[in-house]
């Protein structure tokens, strides 16, 4: 049993739907699971419709028309049939936007972001199930929020991992017995039925909790790129396929933030040491990368850019040292205001952290320090990582950049720069 995960960009448009057909036609024997995301960027726009409703500003209805219309373009390619029963069904996931719309916002963000962006994976994956069956690949449509089981943590769900794992083996291996299961990425519910979310681009850790659940061969994530590379290509002009990966460097590299796979992603399946494929959806002979257990290091050095970061040093008003308490007090303010720390130093009387400068709830989070310490942030900065650095690596990177901190440890060099004025 097998299960395949297809991102945003891998169903963007009418011809990428079709080509997850022919990917799909290759396994068509096999017991397949397949999780898509929302097409395209449909995440980012129904992200921006939430806010606009939650700011009661006038463009919310007209956002869903473009969301509407977007999907409309794609179907119309795939569906010529205008009577053909999808249009109706997606119509009906649109409906449930405009139900909430209809009404002031009488609920808290998190969770009407989670009951709004959840309909783009309700939607891409209803064209694709109808697609699939309309060219003779037997599939059925389930919805993850009856098997995903979380908290009520809205936009950062945690999974109810033995809730989880009971329904899963309870309610699919039937179904996968003679068709193609399709079900959505990034959504859960709550033991309410409310729908929650597992954090932005949670597809992947979707495909391995069902994957985990079943006890699953593989899991395959089907990418844009030939696989996870060294470095992210809108960096470096030269990049290495990485072929092998050990779950521990897999995990290093996500933790320290390359977007190819999802963080949570690799621990459930190192669990259950199920493999981990990261495949080309465009070059399907390609290799790709094997993420399993294994002893090797990487084989080359790899690199990881973060830009848009804001270093904010806290400091004891009283100068007094910063101790256990005072860490305790920060770590629950960025839990608070839902900041990850993405490097942090700490010396006798400061503690230094390096974030995304995500706007409002940063602001939000520096004011709210302020009550009780020193606050300094310098914006605008860049966040290098090298995993299996040496000093020629270090130099490569540090062209036309100056240094404002450095860590290191014997595999993994951070260093937080400032772009030098020409």
């Amino acid at each position: 049993m097998q299960v395949f995960k297809f991102g945003g960009a891998s169903v963007r448009d009418a011809e990428g739907v079709i080509n997850l057909s022919r990917i799909v036609s290759t396994h068509q024997h096999d017991k397949l699971l397949i999780v898509v995301s929302a097409m395209g960027k449909t995440t980012n726009l129904l992200e921006k419709l939430t806010q606009s409703y939650f700011n009661q500003r006038d463009d919310a209805f007209d956002l869903l028309e473009q969301a509407k219309q977007y999907h409309h373009a794609i179907m119309l390619r795939l569906f010529p049939d205008n009577n053909h029963p999808v249009y109706h069904e997606v119509a009906n996931r649109f409906v449930e936007i405009e139900w909430i719309l209809e009404e002031p916002p009488a609920d808290p963000y998190d969770y009407l972001y989670d009951q709004i962006v959840a309909v783009g994976e309700l939607v891409s994956t209803t064209i694709v199930c109808h697609y699939l069956n309309d060219v003779g690949l037997k599939s059925k449509w389930v919805d993850a929020r009856d098997y995903i089981l979380t908290d009520n943590t809205h936009r950062e769900g945690r999974v109810d991992w033995k809730a989880t794992e009971t329904r899963i083996r309870q309610g699919l291996p039937e179904l996968l017995k003679d068709q193609l299961v399709i079900t959505q990425g990034f959504i859960g519910s709550t033991s309410e039925n409310f729908t929650t979310t597992l954090g932005r681009e949670g597809s992947d850790y979707s495909a391995a909790i069902f994957a985990a659940s079943l006890d699953a061969e593989s899991v395959t994530i089907w990418k844009d790129v030939p696989g996870v590379l060294n470095a992210d290509p809108k960096w470096f002009d030269q990049t290495e396929l990485i072929p092998e990966l050990s779950y521990l460097d897999a995990i290093e590299l996500t933790y320290y933030g390359a977007t190819v796979i999802h963080p949570k992603t690799i621990k459930p399946l190192q669990n259950k040491n199920i493999t981990l494929y990261v495949k080309s959806f465009v070059d399907t002979d390609g290799k790709g990368t094997q993420i399993r257990q294994s002893n090797e290091s990487l084989p080359v050095p790899s690199f990881i850019f973060k830009v848009n970061q804001i270093l904010i040093s806290i400091l004891p008003k009283d100068f007094s040292f910063i101790v256990e308490d005072n860490l305790s007090d920060i770590f629950s303010k960025l839990h608070q205001h839902h900041i990850k720390v993405n490097m942090m130093h700490n010396s006798a009387v400061n503690f230094s952290i390096s974030i995304d400068d995500t706007g409002e709830n940063v602001t939000a989070l520096i004011e709210d320090l302020g009550k009780r310490y020193d606050v300094h942030y310098q914006k605008e900065l860049e966040l290098i990582t090298i995993r299996h650095y040496n000093q020629q690596t270090i130099d490569r990177v540090l062209v036309g950049k100056a240094i404002i901190l450095e860590l290191k440890d014997s595999y993994t060099c951070q260093l937080l720069v400032r772009k030098l004025s020409i």
